[in-house]
């Protein structure tokens, strides 16, 4: 042992109670020893010898690191121990004292502590293994040549316990005070390797005394025997260590699997400390966009976490370590190991590489978690984006039945809403201009806000229309009330700069206690229907006045005979690469040919259909039709895959998945022709309910695609956790794409889907114009009626033959040289899509 590093002042203490008595022991057994010393030339040689051995024995030191520490694994037992019955014993402890203080003063220790500590521990070790051997009576054999091996046996095995028990628990309580852990485990790591490798020094100590009897000669033997043992203790050594660091590591790289930027830190710095057996570690991240961080820990505690400049000062000596990652993407920042001995620490080469495999971890991790907290911002932003007006930073119509799903669901008791227009607004528009209209839509906006009590939410549904949800209600009258006192909050006139402007309104109120979102709010327009029809301030829905009701309720008598007589018809809209325009997909929509209601669109139909048990007869007739159109489509030789939208029902039936591969086996077509469209729901929200089954699905080579992206509240909470292939932005982004938010949300999903490797679909393409600039946002494919409406199969295959395969003309002509926009970034061809790399001219 080398060195007694310096730490806290706590543990300053604790290391002087046993360095101090450890010095004066030591020094008092010298003193004894260099009083009874004899100077008789056969005793002073054996002494002359034993420091010579010593000195010897210490150059063959294996040395383990503990922090800067280094505990030396040297054959000294064996030495001291036939030294206890080879020496008298003043002889013997002051040879063992002078050897190990000549080896420190060779090897350069300067330290007056350490060496006092180092050379009164061998010190006390050597006086017990003497005086174990005077007490069971054993003579000096360097005194007594007709000694017998009988009599020196005793001896020799007692003087093997003392030293071995001193030297032991002197030195594993000086380590479980360094290293702050408990001294029972110290005492036992590595016993086994460490016991053996003592008892084969005994065996070599006996095997000398016995060769000694014999003949002086044999003892020429000895030194290669006991430098074998001393060899193959170093190896299994090393190999134990390796095993063990190696298991440490793989430890910390299974704690660097969280996203979460501060767990990854947390557990370096925790690890970095046992892992390097340091004082203290650091992890400094310098981000390309926020601020800095560094986090500080000794292995117990995170004693810092914080910007660098505010951390407190650490003393020691430092190891830095650039943390660089291997894409080349930039300087992550800095790992530090600490250590608080005097001097440089090395590490061997096990240690470096254990050091560059951990920082390539944690670099991995922390860009990873980096990753992961970019896609939350964007989720938070697109959240924002999709549940908020941006003119009157209130709730949209998503974020509305968001919200109430959510109240409904928990059984909020009654639940009130109303619908609220402005009655005449367009004047207003036409005679002052938008400006001073949104300045009104604003003025509107607060005074509803303000109007509000705890746990309602106001919301502007686009125009001069308001809803407000109300939750919590103690009885169904308390809304209208509650109505009233709202459109009495838009009484007093608004100011305007110069004008007075008077805003009137008229509002539709409806209740229920369980329900949709959907259906309160249809149930609310219809009331506001008949307050301006009738000319009222206020109307309360009656379900006696509600025809579409009634409807609805007769269409759910006539589902099963429906489904018996194939009255449900799929037609298809194609997807459209919009380079090329070719045709890269189609998506099928459903129709109701109702024998005496005409043709009903799913809005309709749907949910009497998901509360019937029709259901799953319905889901396979819808997938029949597509995918017979998927084979007449292969048979003329276009390969379309088809999108088909399915309800958030069917993805809480376990056997959902097995339905979809006997559809599949029964018509002969490959799973990747068939892409299931995933809507924003309240069950969908709720992944834990159907992971299972869009795992099936997915394992089967399925591809799913998140319909209406962006337009629910967990749209990018949903893709953290649905591994979904296909994005696809709603019509209402693509159509106000010009304006600031809608905008945003549009050039924030194609650089998302370009990061995740996901084809991204524009929906609600109209106009020539959107679909360019779409292009050239990085957009690789899009539907909408500027390409095709949704036609029978039969229809688009004649189209495709007439177009061959192409349903519009190409962004430019072959051979053109296009300038890309410097903003559109790389997109990978698609399903036979034409994306091109920006900022570079290319010939086509």
């Amino acid at each position: 042992m080398q060195t007694t590093p310096r730490t806290d002042d706590a543990t300053n203490r604790r290391l002087w109670r046993l360095v101090g008595p450890v010095v004066v022991g030591g020094s008092a057994s010298a003193l004894w020893a260099l009083w009874s010393i004899s100077t008789r030339p056969a005793q002073v040689t054996g002494l002359a010898v034993l420091t010579l051995v010593v000195i010897g024995n210490f150059f063959t030191v294996i040395e383990v690191r503990i922090r800067s520490a280094r505990d030396g694994i040297h054959p000294i037992t064996a030495v001291i121990t036939l030294a206890a019955v080879f020496l008298p014993a003043a002889e013997m402890i002051l040879g063992a004292a002078c050897g190990l203080f000549l080896s420190l003063l060779i090897r350069r220790v300067s330290d007056p502590v350490k060496m006092a500590f180092n050379v009164g521990k061998e010190t006390l070790s050597a006086t017990a293994a003497a005086f174990a051997a005077y007490s069971v009576g054993v003579q000096p054999i360097l005194l007594n040549s007709a000694f017998s091996i009988s009599e020196v046996i005793p001896g020799l095995l007692l003087a093997f316990v003392a030293y071995t028990v001193v030297d032991e628990v002197v030195a594993q309580g000086l380590f479980a005070i360094v290293t702050h852990k408990p001294f029972r485990q110290l005492l036992f790591a590595n016993f086994d390797v460490r016991l053996l490798t003592r008892f084969g020094q005994a065996g070599v100590a006996l095997a000398t005394v016995v060769a000694y009897r014999v003949s002086e000669w044999l003892l020429l033997v000895l030194p290669p025997l006991a430098v074998a043992i001393h060899l193959a203790f170093a190896n299994k050594t090393r190999t134990r260590q390796g095993n063990e660091a190696w298991q440490r590591l793989a430890e910390a790289t299974d704690e660097f699997n969280s996203v979460d930027q501060t767990d990854v830190l947390y557990a370096a710095v925790r690890r970095a400390t046992d892992i390097f057996s340091t004082d203290q570690a650091e992890v400094e991240i310098r981000p390309p966009s926020g601020e800095a961080r560094l986090v500080r820990s000794d292995g117990r505690d995170i004693l810092f976490d914080g910007h660098p400049h505010d951390a407190p000062p650490a003393e020691g000596y430092l190891i830095p370590v650039a943390l660089e990652s291997y894409r080349g993407d930039g300087d992550l920042g800095e790992l530090r190991l600490r250590f608080r001995g005097a001097g440089p620490v090395r590490f061997n080469d096990r240690e470096q590489y254990t050091l560059r495999t951990f920082t390539a971890a944690l670099c991995t991790a922390i860009r990873n978690a980096a990753t992961f907290a970019e896609t939350q911002r964007l989720a938070d932003s697109h959240a924002r984006a999709a549940a908020q007006d941006p003119l009157t930073r209130l709730a949209n119509r998503r974020r509305l039945q968001q919200y109430g799903d959510e109240i409904l669901a928990g059984n909020a008791g009654v639940v009130g809403v109303l619908l609220i227009d402005l009655n005449h607004f367009k004047e207003v528009n036409d005679t002052l201009g938008h400006a001073e209209g949104d300045r009104v839509l604003v003025g509107v906006s607060e005074r509803l806000a303000a109007a509000a009590r705890p746990g309602d939410l106001v919301a502007r549904f686009g125009g001069d229309e308001f809803a407000v949800l109300m939750s919590g209600l103690s009885a169904p009258a308390i809304a209208e009330l509650r109505a009233h006192a709202m459109l009495d909050a838009l009484a007093p006139p608004i100011e305007l700069d110069d004008m007075r402007i008077s805003v009137e309104a008229t509002c539709g109120v409806t209740t229920g206690t369980g329900g949709s979102v959907g259906e309160l709010l249809r149930r609310a327009d219809i009331a506001l229907y008949q307050a301006k029809q009738e000319g009222q301030r206020v109307v309360v829905y009656a379900q006696s006045r509600d025809t579409a009701d009634v409807n609805s309720l007769a269409l759910g008598g006539d589902l099963a005979r429906a489904v018996a007589e194939h009255q449900f018809t799929v037609h298809f809209q194609p997807i459209v690469d919009l380079a090329s325009g070719k045709v890269i997909a189609a998506e099928a929509l459903t129709r109701w040919q109702h024998p005496d209601r005409g043709p009903l669109s799913p809005d309709r139909f749907l949910g009497a259909i998901e509360r019937s048990g029709q259901l799953a007869a319905f889901a396979d007739a819808v997938l029949d039709q597509a995918l017979i159109a998927v084979t007449d489509w292969a048979d003329a030789g276009y390969s379309i895959p088809v999108a088909v939208n399915v309800s958030p029902r069917s993805l809480l039936d376990p056997s959902f998945p097995d339905a979809v591969a006997r559809r599949l086996a029964a018509h002969g077509v490959p799973s990747s022709s068939l892409v299931i469209e995933l809507t924003e729901s309240v069950t969908l929200s709720k992944l834990e309910v159907v992971d299972e089954v869009l795992a099936a699905l997915r394992d089967q080579g399925i591809r799913l695609a998140l319909d209406d992206f962006g337009t629910g509240f967990s749209s990018l909470a949903t893709l953290a956790r649905v591994p979904v292939d296909e994005l696809k932005i709603d019509r209402s982004f693509v159509a106000a794409m010009n304006a600031s938010a809608p905008g945003a949300v549009v050039r924030s999903t194609i650089d998302l889907g370009r990061s995740l490797d996901l084809l991204v679909v524009a929906e609600g393409v109209e106009r020539e114009d959107q679909r360019r600039q779409l292009w050239e946002l990085g957009c690789p494919a899009g539907q909408g009626h500027l390409f095709a409406r949704a036609m029978p199969a039969d229809r688009l295959l004649a189209a495709l033959d007439r177009g061959a395969g192409h349903l519009a003309a190409p962004l430019h002509d072959t051979g053109a040289v296009i300038r890309m926009s410097r903003s559109r970034r790389t997109r990978r061809t698609t399903q036979g899509g034409t994306a091109e790399p920006p900022g570079r001219e290319r010939s086509t």
